[in-house]
């Protein structure tokens, strides 16, 4: 059985040339080509093999195999654009999961010690950058008494740059003609980046159809949900007729004020947004006619804002704040080249519990 096929590929090189090293390295998931030098002088044309089918198969394992990956090979360096560190000069990521973190550690490669350490790097790198959120797998094979035990005891993250969802869902992998467990952090990210276009960031990426899934790895009771959802774990639950959703859309943080996702990502947004829509500000008299034109402009972003449905409160000033003044700017921050300006939102937060008061009355006998 063919796993990938590739077609009319060649050693030539050009524009409209499908060459076999370029096409199988980018397109293929299971093995890689490397075109040999030969010794002399052969030309081009006499290095090509016979028109014909060939049959690729995966190189046998040599000495080189990785046989173990530490947290620092994750980590990366940000000078030398690698791993985590090399996104740091990426500006427009708003999100970061490592789904191959879990099969490095179904592999053996890295340790659960190891996990959290890898987890905890990624809650610091989206800490540090204040623009993404961390997407976080829980370990594969924990019924939910163990993943809360591990989430409580163990992987006791505080923060509210991270979400960490469970369990993990099946797939069906057609290569191997059945279906298979995966992380589902690929997914919920797909799931954040359909609900920021149709929705908003304002909008909690929960109740969401996880697109793909054909079942998931534990079945979810409600009673475990309410013993989940309070310490920060997202469920995936498979609701009858209503299909496999994501259940939850709170941050790791034990911060109130930080508890739900949609809060977090919305003053990332926001502040994203102000940054660079304010960079015309630098070089520019730091006078008053400044502080009233960025006074004029953030009030006119933070009402398309509000109208979008992002903040709460009747009318603009029950929404949003912003102060940009001699108060904000005293002599000694114009010293220093420094314009500031005070910004206050009021997010709208999801509704976790919807609540039904139901009496019964019995007639009056007459």
């Amino acid at each position: 059985q063919a796993a990938e096929t590739f077609e009319n590929l060649s050693l030539g090189r050009g524009r409209n040339v499908r060459n076999v090293v370029t096409i199988v390295n980018d397109q293929s998931q299971l093995i890689r080509v490397t075109l040999l030098e030969t010794a002399g002088a052969l030309s081009l044309g006499e290095r090509r093999p016979r028109t014909g089918t060939y049959n690729l198969a995966m190189p046998a394992a040599t000495s080189t195999a990785v046989t173990e990956l530490a947290p620092r090979d994750f980590e990366g360096d940000a000078a030398q654009r690698t791993g985590m560190g090399g996104l740091e000069a990426a500006d427009d990521i708003t999100m970061l999961c490592a789904p191959d973190l879990m099969s490095a550690y179904q592999s053996g490669l890295i340790d659960l010690e190891g996990v959290q350490a890898v987890q905890t790097a990624m809650i610091t790198h989206c800490e540090r950058m204040g623009d993404r959120v961390a997407i976080l797998d829980a370990p594969p094979g924990m019924k939910p008494q163990e993943i809360q035990n591990w989430r409580v005891n163990i992987a006791n993250y505080d923060s509210s740059y991270a979400a960490l969802y469970y369990p993990w869902i099946k797939v069906f992998d057609p290569v191997a003609g059945k279906s298979i467990a995966v992380p589902p952090s690929g997914h919920v990210a797909g799931i954040w980046a359909r609900n920021d276009t149709t929705r908003g960031v304002h909008k909690a990426p929960a109740n969401e159809v996880v697109g793909g899934a054909i079942d998931v790895e534990f079945q979810i009771t409600r009673g475990e949900q309410d013993g989940l959802n309070p310490v920060g774990i997202n469920c995936i639950r498979a609701f009858p007729g209503r299909g496999i959703r994501v259940w939850g859309a709170r941050t790791l943080s034990s911060d109130p004020a930080w508890r739900y996702l949609n809060v977090r990502r919305l003053f990332n947004m926001v502040e994203k947004s102000i940054d660079n829509g304010t960079q015309w500000v630098v070089f520019e008299p730091n006078d008053f006619a400044l502080w009233q034109r960025i006074n004029r402009g953030v009030t006119a972003f933070l009402n398309t804002v509000w109208r979008s449905g992002a903040l709460f409160g009747a009318t603009p000033s029950e929404a949003f704040y912003v102060k940009c003044d001699d108060e904000t700017n005293p002599p000694e921050a114009r010293d220093l080249g420094m314009v500031t300006v005070e910004i206050g939102i009021a997010p709208v937060k999801p509704a976790e519990f919807v609540i039904f008061r139901i009496s019964q009355w019995s007639p009056e006998e007459a």
